[in-house]
């Protein structure tokens, strides 16, 4: 097999500084940043969806990142957040995002807030995005940032996320950043028909990401790449306190 072709962004990455908040060398500097690890990262390693990678290269990392993992922003790790939790390395990202196919139209629900950056790369290629957090430091922090960025899409709540948001249903994709012991019924009571859940589902160790469909009263399950998240506490989830 040879080696994948390396990817070009000609004319898009330079002109899509919206959100970066920066000026000048640090703007450009971030930006060259943020193409290397989508080029690198992301696209090298077969996510193809044009959508996905764009959005992946306009959305600024770093402004979602404590200053003491600011040197972490673009690789391809997890950051720490605080509440122990932790923002999903970048290609972990791309690869849920890439697979649940969020469309244009789409109404979707995030179990796991977090940073809000998950948040944004979906707000920026859905309808309308519900964001579901049970730290209600960090979904303020979030909310915070995501106004200051221009989302006007995007409701944060605070709560239990393993029952879901049931007020807002139903959803046409849903999305869980946090890895549990299998899928919680109330989370597929709340998904459209047609509609798409993706989630990691295994033991506290290592997961394995899940996409069930729903397809009338039938829900179909299709396996995929091995992964490792943060629990998902709550009444659906691992027990314990958050």
């Amino acid at each position: 097999m040879g080696v994948p072709k390396r990817p070009t962004f000609q004319g898009q990455w330079h002109n899509i500084l919206m959100m970066e908040n920066e000026s000048g060398n640090t703007a450009d500097r971030r930006a060259s940043e943020r193409r290397r690890m989508v080029e690198d990262q992301i696209e090298f390693r077969g996510v193809r969806d044009l959508r996905v990678l764009e959005v992946l290269l306009s959305t600024p990392r770093h402004r979602f990142i404590p200053d003491e993992g600011m040197p972490d922003a673009y690789q391809d790790r997890p950051v720490p957040i605080g509440c122990g939790q932790t923002i999903s390395q970048p290609y972990m990202v791309a690869v849920m995002t890439e697979w649940l196919g969020v469309e244009p139209g789409d109404r979707v629900l995030e179990i796991g807030t977090g940073s809000g950056y998950q948040c944004a790369v979906l707000a920026r290629l859905a309808r309308e995005v519900v964001t579901v957090e049970r730290h209600a430091a960090l979904s303020s922090t979030a909310q915070t940032l995501l106004e200051s960025m221009g989302f006007d899409n995007i409701h944060c709540v605070v709560g239990d996320g393993s029952t879901g948001w049931p007020e807002g249903a139903p959803y046409d994709r849903i999305l869980v950043t946090a890895g549990a012991p299998r899928v919680p019924q109330s989370l597929l009571d709340q998904l459209s028909e047609r509609g798409r859940l993706l989630a990691p589902v295994g033991d506290r160790e290592e997961q394995r990401l899940v996409r069930i469909t729903r397809d009338g009263g039938q829900f179909r399950e299709e396996r995929g790449m091995a992964c490792r998240f943060v629990p998902l506490l709550g009444a659906e989830g691992w027990p314990g306190k958050p």
